[in-house]
């Protein structure tokens, strides 16, 4: 595989994975989430600005042969209050963590929304396998009833290039979620904490 790369929007963030059409239309089917597997972690450098965005934007959704637009955290499926989408939770107003302010402390950063919504996310993963984890196989209807409807065409959707980049690098192993490792590994030039959209996604 080759490593490319996605420039951060600018402004507010932007990006999506999941939709939802409207409660009636929620739901996940029968298929249970992947556990957690091993030891290993996601970046949550990554997450927070290269895959929660894809949470907020709004996206074609295909239903019944229906195409309209949403987004994953609006409400109804995925939302972290009303969803009905399964374990699946995204919390719309979470707020970016300030990486570069040492007060933010790994036990601080694990309360906050932004991590629920990495937590929400990675349970959807096997980690080091997009091909396998249900993050990546529901908004492509890969085998899998998603309930809300077809959101990506393609595997060649830049946005399931990013999630299947963040779950295909997992963090070294020994090393946590808050690891800078992945600065360097997962961003180009090396993600600066200080001045984040400096810096592009690296992706399939």
């Amino acid at each position: 595989m080759t490593k490319n790369a996605r420039q951060f929007p600018g402004g507010p963030f932007a990006a999506a994975s999941c939709a939802i059409i409207g409660l009636a239309a929620c739901g996940g089917g029968t298929v249970s989430d992947p556990p957690l597997t091993g030891t290993q972690h996601l970046a949550f450098a990554y997450f927070q600005q290269c895959v929660n965005p894809i949470f907020q934007k709004q996206l074609q959704i295909t239903l019944n042969g229906v195409t309209t637009t949403n987004t994953c955290a609006a409400g109804g499926c995925h939302d972290n209050t009303s969803g009905t989408g399964g374990a699946f939770r995204i919390i719309g107003a979470a707020q970016p963590v300030d990486l570069a302010n040492p007060a933010n402390t790994p036990d601080l950063i694990r309360a906050l929304d932004m991590y629920k919504n990495f937590i929400s996310a990675q349970g959807e993963t096997v980690i080091g396998s997009p091909a396998q984890s249900l993050l990546v196989r529901k908004p492509l209807l890969q085998n899998v009833l998603h309930g809300g409807g077809l959101v990506f065409a393609s595997n060649l959707d830049p946005n399931v290039k990013l999630i299947e980049y963040w779950i295909g690098n997992p963090v070294p192993q020994g090393q946590d979620e808050f690891s800078t490792t992945t600065y360097s590994t997962m961003f180009t030039p090396a993600f600066n904490p200080s001045s984040p959209n400096s810096s592009t996604c690296n992706s399939f």
